[in-house]
């Protein structure tokens, strides 16, 4: 028996020993247990631990959709959206049913603006739960901001009657009503919510921000002290409270608030970051910065802290500071997303786009849907010359983020480069929209606009922008060039003149001053203009820049030369300085110095395309072509789609037989950048001609011809098509004007040779 009993209690033994180790290999059970941590640790408030724990489990099912929907909730908690949003995305791709998370989804795309998306995922709560009236908010909200407030409202009133018993309805439906002007209305409904639940921290909240926007600062000051007594851990009512204090003008009521509510919650990170958050809101960056360096050594693991510490620093070009400590960051965490596009932001401030891109790159790859991350990749582009892709990533940002005024000034910038006022046009019209207070938005869609011939808009968007911002000299200087551009003079020059006095340092201004003078013929008084205000800004080495300009128009080449030579000594970076410095020393014939002050500028502005190409010119004057080539090439790699740069070297590739496949591709690529002009259209034309289509040759060769009659290398050009097509007559009549226009231009031996062999037989 004895024996017998233990036998069989070790066969047990080892059958619980089998099955428990067979349980702890089980990847569905030890995903369960995964999830289940991950969910206690979120019911605990410990979000931290939970989305470990949820991320264990999807490391063994990277399926398990609920997984991916829990761990987007504890994202959401610790306010990291992007990486929520690619949980909540997933999970309901996985799960299109689970209807939680579509309304979380919703909740985001309305935070962040991207409304018809928020509407698309609510309308997908509400056919699976037709009387949800959180998913009917979402809609109504949606509604609203897409611009239809009538039915923004109705539907707001709709969510009330799914559910009467719930303050949200109320809170929304008075938002609405807000809207509307009805104040009455938002009051009353603002109290409903407030009698549905006087506990309700969101309804007292909302009821004296109402009161605060009305200034009725005792109704709003005893809703928040209500919300403070109510919970007197939240920052929220402190902050509101303070907030109330800053409005009317109390700082030191605001300030003493803030810092009790750091007192208060010391052991919170979100409640002793309140002070400095204080000071960034109040645009302190001094004691901001002061604030989070305090608060970086005394919580040195609190990331949060190092990032805005670090942004702080770079908005005080303390960029050797916050690279130390965003590359500590990117040190323990290489793959945040924060600390990537900080770290590009400081290399586009550097002026290294070049290694930016990289690492803007990956921050847009591991967060798509990161407005700032395409906006900084896009400002990468733009430094290394490549606007087509800088414009592609900021249309992204506009998409992403359609409220961010940077991303439409950035496209109004490529549209000035790209003379594209469609382009410029639309990106006023969303800036002003945007920031209707801004000139701007104005300026910009009357630039377009006056480029498409609407001078009547145009005038309207400027008189506007003179409007909204009286003190902002661009406005009155875009209306000097509008009524200059339409030969009104006198009235341009008052503008101009007004906008100098809003701004003596704008060398805009003054330019079109002094140009309102010069088409006048009044060089003599352009001249003295120029003095007087370099009298008032003796170091503004732009307006030396002007100076040496107007001089070579009164055809004093040495007092040019002067001037140049002081912007350039005020301004190593002054390109258009040098450019003209160049210039004037190539008028007079002393070609080593144009050389050399080439080579200076260029050392000094090696990211400058422009200082290639006019240093290419001129060796290609010389006849130094290979050199040209050389230094056409160089402007193209800093800007590969610079239309100037790669006419001219396919030309020379053309003319030195270079690969004519290769040319014709440059050649595309300047007619693509400058569609009008004469040259582009010769060029291609040219490329065509080599490569035998004699048929495309002729047609844009015809165009170039139109556009510029005089000269004598297009009828040349023409010419030749013409001949390799079989049309005498037609080549006849170009080789001819060719020679009636320069009968000793280069080609002249080549084309009566020509003529002489297709003289008609006389009979």
């Amino acid at each position: 028996m004895t024996s017998g009993g233990g036998f069989t209690f070790w066969i047990g033994l080892v059958l619980s020993l089998t099955l428990a180790a067979g349980c702890s290999s089980d990847p569905q059970v030890r995903k369960k247990k995964s999830f289940d941590k991950g969910s206690s640790y979120f019911e605990k408030g410990k979000y931290s631990e939970a989305a470990i724990e949820f991320q264990n489990a999807l490391q063994i099912d990277p399926k398990f959709a609920e997984a991916h929907y829990q761990l987007g909730r504890t994202l959401l908690k610790q306010a990291d959206w992007a990486h929520a949003y690619q949980e909540l995305s997933t999970a309901v791709q996985l799960d299109p049913s689970n209807l939680k998370a579509q309304l979380d989804l919703a909740d985001l795309f309305l935070a962040g603006r991207r409304y018809q998306d928020a509407r698309e995922h609510a309308q997908v709560v509400l056919r699976g739960d037709p009387q949800n009236a959180q998913a009917q908010i979402v809609v109504s909200d949606a509604d609203a901001a897409l611009g239809d407030l009538p039915k923004g409202l109705a539907e707001a009133q709709q969510a009330v009657q799914m559910d009467p018993g719930r303050p949200q309805s109320y809170l929304n439906l008075a938002k609405m009503f807000e809207r509307s002007n009805d104040f009455p209305a938002v009051e009353q409904n603002l109290l409903k919510a407030v009698s549905l639940d006087p506990k309700s921290m969101p309804a007292l909240l909302s009821l004296g921000n109402f009161y605060q926007r009305q200034k009725r600062w005792a109704d709003a000051q005893k809703q928040y002290e209500a919300a403070m007594a109510l919970d007197s851990q939240n920052l929220v009512p402190r902050v509101s409270l303070a907030n109330l204090y800053s409005e009317q003008g109390n700082q030191a009521a605001a300030e003493q608030t803030i810092q009790d509510a750091k007192n208060a919650l010391k052991d919170n990170p979100a409640g002793y970051r309140v002070l400095g958050d204080f000071y960034l809101r109040q645009g302190e960056l001094d004691k901001a910065s002061a604030e989070f360096a305090a608060l970086n050594s005394q919580h040195p693991k609190d990331v949060a802290v190092a990032k805005t510490y670090a942004e702080l620093l770079v908005r005080q070009n303390r960029l050797d500071q916050a690279t130390i400590i965003n590359d500590a960051i990117l040190k323990n965490a290489p793959s945040d997303t924060d600390a990537q596009i900080l770290r590009g932001e400081i290399l586009n401030l550097e002026q290294k786009q070049a290694d930016a891109i990289p690492v803007l790159q990956s921050a847009v790859k591991n967060a798509p849907d990161n407005a700032m991350a395409h906006y900084q990749l896009g400002s990468a582009f733009a430094g290394t010359g490549n606007l087509g892709q800088a414009e592609a990533e900021w249309r992204e940002t506009a998409r992403l983020q359609p409220a961010m005024p940077d991303a439409q000034r950035a496209l109004a910038t490529v549209a000035l480069k790209k003379h594209d006022p469609k382009l410029l046009a639309e990106s006023g019209e969303h800036l002003k929209a945007i920031a209707p207070m801004a000139a701007d938005g104005y300026i910009y869609e009357a630039e377009g606009l006056f480029w498409q011939g609407n001078q009547s808009g145009a005038e309207a968007d400027l008189r506007k922008a003179i409007e909204v911002a009286p003190d902002n000299a661009a406005g009155y200087f875009q209306m000097g060039n509008l009524l200059a551009g339409q030969k009104k003079y006198d009235e341009a020059e008052k503008y101009f003149i007004q906008a100098l006095q809003k701004d003596p340092s704008s060398p805009d201004a003054l330019s079109g001053l002094v140009n309102a003078n010069l088409v006048r013929k009044q060089s003599a008084r352009a001249l003295k203009l120029v003095q007087d205000q370099i009298a008032l800004s003796p170091n503004n080495t732009a307006f030396y820049t002007l100076l040496g300009e107007v001089e070579i128009r009164n055809q004093d080449q040495a007092r040019a030369e002067e001037a140049f030579q002081k912007a350039v000594a005020l301004d190593k970076n002054n390109v258009a300085a040098f450019l003209g410095l160049s210039s004037v020393q190539v008028a007079r014939g002393s070609l080593d110095q144009a050389i050399a002050n080439y080579q200076r500028a260029l050392q000094e502005n090696p990211r400058d395309a422009r200082l290639y190409v006019a240093f290419a010119s001129l060796r290609e004057s010389r006849g130094e072509w290979q050199q040209a080539e050389d230094l056409y090439k160089k402007a193209l790699e800093i800007q590969p789609d610079y239309a100037v740069a790669a006419n001219n070297l396919a030309y020379l590739m053309l003319e030195h037989d270079g690969d004519a496949a290769v040319a014709l591709q440059l050649a595309q690529t300047a007619r693509k950048g400058s569609p009008n002009v004469p040259y582009s259209a010769d060029t291609l034309g040219w490329a065509y001609y080599r490569q035998g289509t004699y048929s495309a040759a002729i047609e844009l060769l015809q165009e170039a011809v139109k556009g510029d009659s005089t000269n004598a290398l297009y009828h040349y050009h023409l010419g030749m098509a013409y001949d390799k097509a079989k049309d005498t007559a037609q080549a006849r009549k170009q080789f001819e004007t060719a020679l009636q226009i320069n009968p000793n231009f280069t080609h002249a031996a080549e084309i009566k040779q020509l003529l002489a062999q297709s003289k008609p037989q006389k009979n």
